[in-house]
């Protein structure tokens, strides 16, 4: 019903802020995302949007961007994961590191996120495979290819973080070897 709203940001209370469009104030929830991108108060500010009614409330929730509102409505059609796990989800990791946990069956990723218990991400990851990944992108343009993929999960069993994984990835000529691919990432992480 509300797509998108344009205005001015009255108030920011994370998660919430209070978004002024000539003259009605709308109360809307933002992941952690979103909110540090917002500009100062008395700012214009636009926000995609998804409006969800309840029994008992009319909430609204926005995003600063087409594939976070695509991934919290990926997230809301799965059972048991309400709006405001959707949110949680998406303020403790973006939309890209999501996409990847989910190709690459991770669970433990997910785990880290406060209120996300282990059976909640192995549903997570057996819903959204195929859905999210496939859909939001090709997991920070880094593992295009099943070799590069497997050069990705190695360096995150070495300890790397995702940043320094997909960067390392990303330097690595377009169709390496899983073995060679490593050891030059390697190289490229110790420099």
């Amino acid at each position: 019903m509300i797509g998108k709203l344009t205005g001015t940001l009255l108030e920011k209370n994370p998660p919430e802020v209070l978004l002024d469009c000539h003259g009605v104030g709308y109360e809307v929830n933002v992941p952690m995302s979103t909110f540090y991108n917002l500009p100062a108060v008395g700012e214009r500010v636009s926000l995609l949007t998804q409006f969800i009614v309840r029994e008992d409330a009319q909430l609204l929730y926005g995003f600063a961007t087409a594939p976070e509102r695509q991934a919290f409505r990926e997230l809301i059609k799965i059972s048991g994961v309400g709006p405001r796990t959707a949110l949680s989800i998406l303020s403790g990791m973006g939309v890209s590191d999501l996409a990847q946990a989910i190709s690459l069956q991770e669970a433990g990723r997910l785990v880290k996120v406060p209120g996300i218990g282990k059976k909640t991400a192995e549903r997570l990851l057996l819903e959204l495979k195929g859905k999210l990944g496939a859909d939001i992108g090709a997991v920070r343009g880094a593992a295009n290819s099943d070799a590069q993929a497997d050069i990705l999960q190695a360096l995150l069993a070495l300890g790397y973080n995702d940043k320094e994984a997909a960067a390392a990835l990303k330097a690595l000529p377009a169709e390496v070897g899983v073995s060679d691919g490593i050891k030059l990432a390697l190289k490229a992480l110790a420099r």
